[in-house]
């Protein structure tokens, strides 16, 4: 048995059509108390953006052997804890890769192109010059993406051709597309882009790296994306970066704190879009992630080993 924490895939009638090998519970995560009884004789969990620390891991029943992260970031879940006790934890990096892509070149574009306050300007009456300027072409730009796994890969894919030039920088130096420069240091990319997109994990290592500094590195004027986790950015630094007009936009699908507050300093700040945590979605990617966390579950109860995701943590219970 595999328990699915509610509100995941939808009402889980696809998934349990789908997988009639295996019974599918679906429960309430966020009742830590009542997790024993919801997990008794469950062999694995799977989850989407519902934390899992300690004090829910404890809760489990002994007999859970894998946790199965219907997502990629595994910043909500205690590996630690986890792996203390003996489960494997399993994620899907590779799900929505396109599709994220996807919507950083559109994020990209929209604020690039001022496509928000144009859409404003038409509906409040057309009044007096739109404001257009500083807008370079698009084929001058250069794009800098900080992070060069699938997706930052497949971000410089689409790009080629719509923009001038494209940095990478990566200290695990992957293999990338052809068209692009790879620089050596952070600083290198941020003085000479025009815009600074992240596509990297959260770590402690990376928790708030864009910070004071590394905003005031960045060229002026520069436009910063983030589809990959709001905890990289340092709010209130970006929001004084904004103000100032020294940063001159930034689209962000990702925040610090989800859902963005009404109260929160980015709610003021000039030149932003944001989107809420949505960049991996189409109909085609929902179930990709829904089955491939499921049947990656399965596989590793069966065989310890998956097809589609990564492990994350190898248990040993």
């Amino acid at each position: 048995m595999i328990v699915v924490a509610d509100g995941s895939f939808g009402d889980g009638r696809r998934l349990v059509e789908h997988f009639d090998e295996v019974e599918l519970r679906f429960g309430d995560f966020s009742d830590v108390g009542g997790l024993a009884e919801l997990t008794a004789g469950a062999a694995a969990v799977v989850v989407t953006l519902q934390p899992l620390r300690a004090h829910h891991i404890a809760a489990f029943a002994p007999s859970v052997r894998v946790i199965g992260r219907a997502g990629v970031g595994v910043d909500a879940i205690d590996l630690e804890a986890a792996e203390a006790a003996g489960i494997t934890v399993v994620n899907q990096p590779g799900y929505g890769t396109r599709e994220v892509a996807s919507h950083a070149v559109a994020l990209l574009l929209a604020l690039q192109r001022r496509l928000c306050g144009l859409d404003d300007y038409v509906r409040n009456g057309w009044s007096g010059p739109p404001v257009l300027a500083p807008m370079k072409p698009l084929d001058e730009l250069v794009v800098g993406l900080v992070g060069g796994g699938r997706i930052g890969r497949a971000t410089a894919e689409m790009l080629g051709g719509l923009v001038d030039h494209i940095l990478v920088y990566d200290p695990a130096g992957p293999a990338l597309p052809a068209n692009v420069e790879t620089v050596p240091q952070l600083k290198d990319l941020l003085v000479r882009s025009d815009v600074v997109s992240l596509h990297l994990p959260l770590t402690p290592n990376t928790e708030r790296m864009v910070d004071g500094a590394f905003l005031a590195t960045m060229s002026p004027g520069a436009l910063l994306i983030n589809v990959s986790r709001g905890g990289l950015v340092d709010e209130a630094a970006l929001v004084a970066a904004l103000d100032s007009g020294h940063i001159g936009g930034a689209a962000l699908d990702v925040f610090p704190t989800e859902p963005l507050s009404s109260t929160s300093p980015l709610m003021g700040a000039k030149n932003t879009l944001f989107t809420p945590h949505c960049a991996s979605y189409s109909d085609r990617s929902v179930w990709r992630l829904a089955s491939w966390t499921v049947s990656d579950t399965i596989a590793w109860l069966r065989s310890d080993t998956i097809e589609h995701g990564n492990v994350v943590v190898r248990g040993a219970r």
